[in-house]
């Protein structure tokens, strides 16, 4: 006997029970793959079994295949439903793969409070094509500015908008201001089943801390790194490698802990620097380090772009000498064409930094 207690589904406006889904799934073979992926995890829901097989990003570390309990997953979508105020009917898009936990939580959260799904391909711009109003929807980083490039009103058709699966940078931020979209920061992993923290991002409410959902615990190690107990959704604790500024039940993120640069007996922060460099570096780019003789590590700075000339770069190191300390200051620029990445669009750092031509 099946023991999930949702089995009926909204898509696109259309009501499909147990059996109605079953009939549907059975006609994927004409779908595009995005499409596929969905159903099949519609059809693995439905299932008999009472886990789920979901394969992590890889972002910090080789993917992994690992299962999730179906009640948790459940007890997941309720935290999510009860923090946003979910009732039934409401519109939600679905425009990330579920090939990965953060799609699959969109159609479970449908599932669970008896949300109308909409499913568009996981593109570049979602909305280019919308027509519809929704109460809820998750894209990443990439997906908004997207967006906001191309068709920033169609933003207005969202009332909620979850960011997830990388940060939400200076440029974006600020452009996030000016929309009515309730735009939030999601805090989370596989391990969790998506976020345990959430942080507004505009308008009234917003915060620098992400706050931890309720029945989530916070604490820290002794690397000062976030600790998460989450009995509803997490078989065991975990331990982060996060570096957090902890408050009662929320948060501020420093950076990671296999991040952190020691430069002459001082901690340095990539992800701090960064935040600096990104109001005058307009491409991708990330901190760094190499082995130094006299510091120990020394700090680098590895930008997505063809290399620039001499002028270029003195002019560059002029600019960052307003914002940056001398800890913080790169003492080489590197250049590569493209950042490796995991198949979500996250760079890889180890695997770019492994590209350069060090001389």
């Amino acid at each position: 006997m099946n023991k999930v207690p949702y089995t009926t589904l909204t898509i696109n406006g259309q009501t499909y029970d147990k059996s109605a889904l079953v009939e549907l799934l059975q006609t994927t073979t004409i779908f595009p793959a995005w499409k596929k992926s969905c159903y099949q995890f519609i059809k693995d829901w439905l299932s008999e079994k009472e886990y789920i097989e979901v394969q992590t990003s890889g972002s910090t570390g080789t993917p992994k295949l690992i299962r999730l309990e179906k009640a948790r997953m459940i007890n997941s979508a309720q935290m999510t439903g009860r923090y946003f105020n979910f009732s039934a009917g409401q519109k939600a898009l679905l425009c990330l793969p579920c090939d990965y936990i953060a799609g699959k939580m969109m159609v479970v959260r449908a599932f669970v409070w008896g949300l109308d799904l909409h499913l568009v391909a996981p593109a570049g711009n979602p909305l280019s094509n919308n027509k519809e109003q929704f109460t809820f929807a998750a894209m990443v980083p990439m997906q908004v500015t997207k967006v906001l490039e191309e068709s920033p009103k169609q933003l207005d058709q969202i009332k909620q908008l979850i960011i997830g699966g990388g940060k939400v940078g200076r440029a974006l931020y600020k452009e996030l201001q000016q929309l009515s979209t309730q735009c939030y920061a999601t805090y989370g992993m596989t391990e969790t089943i998506t976020h345990i923290a959430i942080q507004k991002l505009n308008g009234v409410g917003q915060s620098d801390y992400f706050e931890a959902l309720p029945a989530i615990q916070l604490s820290l190690d002794q690397r000062d790194c976030l600790v998460i107990d989450a009995p509803n959704v997490a078989v065991e604790q975990v331990v982060t490698n996060d570096i957090v500024q902890l408050g009662k039940n929320k948060f501020k993120w420093l950076g990671r802990f296999d991040n952190v640069i020691n430069s002459g007996g001082v901690k340095v922060f990539p992800e701090q620097i960064e935040k600096k460099l990104e109001k005058i570096v307009k491409v991708r780019f990330f901190i760094s380090y190499l082995p130094d003789e006299k510091l120990g590590q020394k700090v680098i700075l590895i930008i997505e772009d063809k290399s620039w000339g001499k002028l270029q770069i003195a002019d560059f190191q002029l600019k960052m000498k307003v914002f940056l300390s001398k800890y913080e200051f790169p003492k080489r620029i590197y250049f590569v064409t493209n950042f490796a990445e995991t198949p979500t669009g996250k760079i890889q750092r180890n695997r770019t930094k492994a590209l350069l031509e060090l001389s």
